[in-house]
């Protein structure tokens, strides 16, 4: 788990340049413990051969020797990995750490000379709106039939059939209202669930993508809010189903009318009683064909069109599926051709793919810039934060969420993050739940204390924070449709002032500290209650314990005082220079190291 003095990453000390041009050579860094002479190495496998190259020592300090390697971005996906040597042999150093054996390519460090993400995106921090819940501007629309008006306090529908029915009245003026609660809380990227019009609270069933529901406000409110993201600062991203649209989208409905309609190609129709392949199954969303040469030259358009009207980039809605049905797999021609559109129109923007599981064979291929990982951060921290007696079903497996060891969570985020390019991991969005997920308050049976430590990893780790709206406050609920609940705006008292604190404490620490945005990270302990690591940037050394209980105390090597940056315990190292950290529970825990 800990890789005794061994480290890289793909983060700016380790390489010289996170987006090399095909061709280029990038020099990488490895360190090891000072006075290791045994010999490092840097395997590639240019054009799937393998090639070594011998490193040599750059510098050392009190507790480390840095080598240093040249490697040729050849390839558009470039792996690599260090040959350590050593008495008893060799040991290889790869993104999944260090081993004593050999482990396949898979988990190779990457360079990747596909278009890179936007500069802006690795240091924003992301806020989710679902718009019908979050606020209402009080402008009074005449609802269609299938529409079920509830007061903003009631309670939601959580399940059964008027769930997608009830409209609450959020809409894009509410949102544009509402600006300086985030901007207070410090997020700086708006992400809104669709907006087009749809037969559905929700809108994943749109009826076009070529404008905006007319219960949300319509172009013009969509227009508004834009402008208003763009003069404060901020940025803001669309929600696209190319998986599926409604069953009541022109396209569709084309093709049905007409069995000779140009539109029949863009969809499955087949012989079964529904008479057309849906997603789930669901009668209401068609799936796409992405074989069809018009159906693609049309979603482009409609990635085109929303840019050139000022957003900063897309989420993808149900990615893992598009463009795969049986035999035919274009889930990578999909992402690429949207990558290619973006860039057409403008390169500095963000596109992130929704996967619900294991997303790494997706990235890295010149589509997807990052993922919603579900699978390389929820899901672990779930796990090791639930609250005892918490038991709710977890993510789409048919088993209530588990509860295990600070080890096992640590080695989960590993195994993931060890098969994508540093560069993927950063851009993906750490997050602690969504609309369709429980809220982590739930999660962690109710506990701020919890929820601090939970906050505490997504702002501190690798990855791009996002913010479920309501998250903040303390809101609840123990499933998808159960979470999307109203923003309490005129019930202060069902507030938690503490837990907003914490987020704006962390997001503000967080916009402040280079490593926290680019820095490396290097697991320093892990056991059952507590797990330690570093974030580094420059020489800046941010020490982070996150604890769900009381534990063991932690004694490290660290030989230098810690000064308190999120909490005010201040450490001194011992005479023979470990440094004890607090041994209390749930807690999190921030340290400056001194430089000597």
């Amino acid at each position: 788990m800990i890789d005794r003095g061994f480290h890289h990453d793909g983060s700016p000390d380790h390489v010289s340049t996170e987006a090399p041009e095909p061709g280029e050579t990038v020099t990488v860094f490895v360190r090891t413990p000072r006075g290791h002479r045994s010999g490092v190495h840097v395997r590639t496998t240019p054009d799937g051969e393998p090639h070594f190259a011998e490193a040599v020592i750059d510098r050392e300090t009190e507790r480390e020797t840095w080598w240093r390697a040249d490697i040729v971005a050849r390839n558009q996906v470039t792996g690599y990995r260090f040959l350590i040597g050593g008495p008893d042999g060799y040991r290889w150093l790869t993104a999944s750490g260090l081993a004593t054996h050999d482990v396949p390519d898979t988990t190779d460090f990457r360079l990747v000379t596909h278009t890179a993400p936007p500069e802006w995106a690795a240091g924003g921090v992301i806020y989710q709106i679902f718009p019908d819940r979050f606020a209402s501007s009080g402008t009074a629309r005449d609802l269609p039939p299938w529409a079920i008006p509830r007061g903003w306090d009631d309670p939601v529908a959580g399940s059964g059939p008027d769930t997608s029915r009830q409209i609450f009245g959020g809409d894009l003026d509410g949102v544009r209202s509402r600006l300086d609660h985030i901007t207070a809380l410090g997020a700086d990227t708006l992400y809104l669930t669709p907006v087009f019009p749809a037969a559905s609270n929700h809108r994943y069933n749109a009826s076009s993508f070529a404008e905006v529901d007319p219960l949300l406000g319509g172009d013009a409110a969509y227009r508004a809010l834009i402008d208003e993201v763009h003069r404060r600062g901020m940025r803001i991203l669309g929600d696209l189903t190319t998986n599926h649209c409604g069953d009541t989208h022109a396209w569709f409905q084309a093709a049905l009318r007409d069995k000779g309609a140009a539109e029949r190609e863009m969809f499955f129709f087949t012989d079964d009683d529904l008479g057309y392949e849906a997603w789930m199954g669901v009668p209401s969303l068609p799936k796409l064909d992405w074989s069809s040469e018009r159906l693609a030259r049309a979603m482009e358009e409609v990635v085109r069109g929303w840019l050139r009207f000022g957003l900063d980039g897309w989420r993808i809605d149900v990615a893992n599926m598009t463009g795969r049905l049986r035999q035919a797999d274009h889930a990578h021609e999909v992402a690429r051709r949207i990558r290619r559109a973006m860039n057409d129109e403008c390169p500095d923007r963000l596109l992130v793919a929704e996967h619900a599981h294991d997303a790494t064979g997706d990235l890295d291929v010149g589509g997807w810039q990052g993922t919603m990982n579900y699978a390389g951060f929820t899901r672990p921290v779930w796990s090791w934060l639930r609250g005892p007696e918490v038991h709710l079903p977890f993510l789409g497996v048919p088993a209530e969420v588990p509860r295990i060891g600070g080890g096992d969570a640590v080695a989960t985020i590993r195994a993931f993050s060890g098969h994508m390019s540093w560069r993927s991991l950063v851009h993906s969005w750490s997050i602690l739940g969504s609309h369709d997920t429980a809220r982590i308050r739930t999660i962690c049976g109710g506990d701020p204390a919890l929820v601090e430590v939970a906050a505490g990893l997504m702002l501190t780790l690798p990855g791009t924070p996002m913010v479920f709206a309501g998250d903040e406050i303390g809101l609840e609920g123990a499933w998808g449709e159960d979470s999307r609940r109203t923003m309490p705006w005129d019930r202060p008292e069902r507030w938690d002032q503490g837990t907003f604190g914490v987020y704006r404490d962390l997001i503000a620490l967080r916009r402040g500290e280079a490593a926290l945005r680019h820095g490396g990270l290097r697991w320093l302990h892990v056991s059952e209650d507590a797990v330690v690591y570093l974030r580094e940037r420059a020489g800046e050394r941010l020490l982070i314990l996150a604890a769900r209980a009381a534990h063991r105390p932690v004694r490290l090597p660290l030989g230098a005082r810690c000064l308190p940056v999120y909490g005010d315990a201040e450490l001194s190292p011992e005479p023979d220079g470990t440094v004890a950290l607090p041994a209390d529970g749930p807690a999190f825990h921030i340290w400056r190291l001194a430089r000597n």
